[in-house]
This record gives C-alpha cells, sequence and structure tokens, in this order.
C-alpha cells in the first residue's frame, strides 16, 4: 500500500460514505473504510484488496477510535484525507425523546467526529499537512420540528470545526465543513431512531409529512465528484454546500434570518455591548 492519497472515511459501509470510498478508490488512491459493521464493504474489498482496508469500529468510543486511526496511519504511512462522515437520525419531538436516546446520538454525531479529529491531528501535524472533511448537513443553521437532536449535534460540530480550522491552519492542515443536502443515503430507515410518538404532535406530524413529501433525494455517488474535486483544490473553503437546490434552500434560510435581525434591530440596541 504504498501509492496514492491515504483516506480515513467514517460511516464508509452505506450512503454518502460508501460513495466517497468508492469515488476515491476509482481514483487510484487507498482508503481506510471505518464502520460499525463492515459486512456490506466485502464486496469492494475483493475488488480492491491491496488499496481498501476496512475497520470495524463504533466511533462513540474514544479509545477504540485512537487505536484504529493509529492502525490506519500504520499500514499506509500517512493519512491525506479524513472524512468524518458518521451518523444517524433521531426522529422525534424532543419531549419525546429520551435522555438515552440524546445521549447517544450525540455520542455518534457529534463526539464520533470529534475523538476522529482528536486522533488523526498528530498523524497530519507530524506529516506537515492534510484535509479534514467534517460531514454536517445543509440544515446545520436551522432547526426544523423532529429532527432537532440531529441539527443540533450537526450544527455543534459546525461550530467546533470552525475553531479547529483555526487552531490546524499553521501547521498546514486545512479543515472544511461539508453541508450536503437530501440525499438518498438511507439515513430515514437504517440509521433512523425513532421516538416514541406522543398523540399531542400528530397534527405537526402531519404538516411535517405534507412539507417534506415522499422525495428520496438523489443518488449519493452524485455528490461524490464534488467532494473529488474540493479535495484537489490547494486553497479550498472553510464550508461546501453540496447540492443545487440545497445551494438555494440555505440562501434563503440566511436570508430570512438576516430579515428577522433587521427587523429587531432596534430592540437589539437598546442594550450597550
Amino acid at each position: 500500500m504504498t501509492t496514492g492519497r491515504a483516506w480515513f472515511i467514517t460511516g464508509a459501509s452505506r450512503g454518502l460514505g460508501r460513495a466517497f470510498t468508492e469515488a476515491a478508490l476509482a481514483a487510484g488512491d487507498r482508503v481506510a473504510a471505518v464502520a460499525r459493521h463492515v459486512e456490506p464493504l466485502r464486496e469492494l474489498a475483493a475488488r480492491y484488496p491491496d488499496r481498501l482496508l476496512c475497520l470495524p469500529l463504533d466511533v462513540s468510543d474514544s479509545a477504540a477510535v485512537t487505536r484504529t486511526v493509529d492502525r490506519a496511519a500504520a499500514t499506509f504511512g500517512r493519512l491525506d484525507v479524513v472524512v468524518n462522515n458518521a451518523g444517524g437520525l433521531l426522529l422525534g419531538m424532543l419531549e419525546e425523546a429520551t435522555e438515552e436516546q440524546i445521549r447517544a446520538h450525540f455520542d455518534v454525531n457529534f463526539f464520533g467526529a470529534v475523538w476522529v479529529t482528536r486522533a488523526v491531528v498528530p498523524h497530519l501535524r507530524a506529516q506537515g499537512g492534510g484535509r479534514i472533511l467534517q460531514v454536517t448537513s445543509m440544515g446545520s443553521g436551522a432547526g426544523v420540528a423532529s429532527v432537532g437532536v440531529y441539527v443540533a449535534g450537526k450544527a455543534a460540530l459546525d461550530a467546533l470545526s470552525q475553531s479547529v480550522a483555526m487552531e490546524l491552519a499553521p501547521f498546514g492542515i486545512k479543515v472544511t465543513i461539508v453541508q450536503p443536502g437530501g440525499y438518498d443515503t438511507g439515513l430515514y430507515t437504517q440509521g433512523t431512531t425513532m421516538t416514541e410518538p406522543d398523540p399531542a404532535y400528530a397534527p405537526l406530524r402531519e404538516r411535517l409529512a405534507e412539507m417534506w413529501g415522499d422525495d428520496a433525494g438523489p443518488d449519493p455517488r452524485t455528490a461524490a465528484p464534488v467532494l473529488m474535486e474540493l479535495v484537489d483544490l490547494p486553497d479550498p473553503p472553510l464550508r461546501l454546500i453540496v447540492g443545487d437546490r440545497s445551494y438555494d434552500i440555505v440562501q434563503q434560510m440566511e436570508a430570512a434570518r438576516v430579515e428577522e435581525y433587521r427587523a429587531w434591530e432596534h430592540l437589539s440596541r437598546r442594550a450597550p455591548g
């Protein structure tokens, strides 16, 4: 395993992680494909026996994360691109969610990325640089009913990653917050934990179902070329929205937020500071 860039991709067994893994391998790179269950990667491993390293990992286990990152770095000799993609969806109203569900969700969606980032930084710093791609969401800047905990985890990762980007820039390590839209990743099926529905929220659930519709979104493989172009950029952006419709929606959300601020500017300015 001595040629091509070396990737470390979490959540690599399905969805965007699988699409990014396939794209990197097709480009001649090497990939440490990390997932809680790596069985779905067997066929891909048979096709790329010398360039695909499948590593089972629960990213919420910080000690296991460090061991797995060290193993990947030792196998490849370096790590060039790290993609924090692992995640799941807790679907339900906040009142319905249990403490265990909320904590488990943050353990994967937020702390999992934190542990991976902490573990890879010493390797990237020692080699003089690298890329960290933090996969959040195009909705990380705005909350929507029933996915509040999911959005909160992504927003936390978004904010932390902006700070980390500043911390790591002097070492040649470049961080990009990747904000994809709704792709057909299996997030709403295999990756979803449901709360116990409270009948009081039934009318709201009906409105949400009408608003979202039945469109599962485009194939995640259509997002892979954007990621491959991103990692080739010598001066990548701090944030990148992935998806044409998603780009328009985010712009609308940002415009609405600015409008709301301006509508209440007179109240904001009543206090010094």
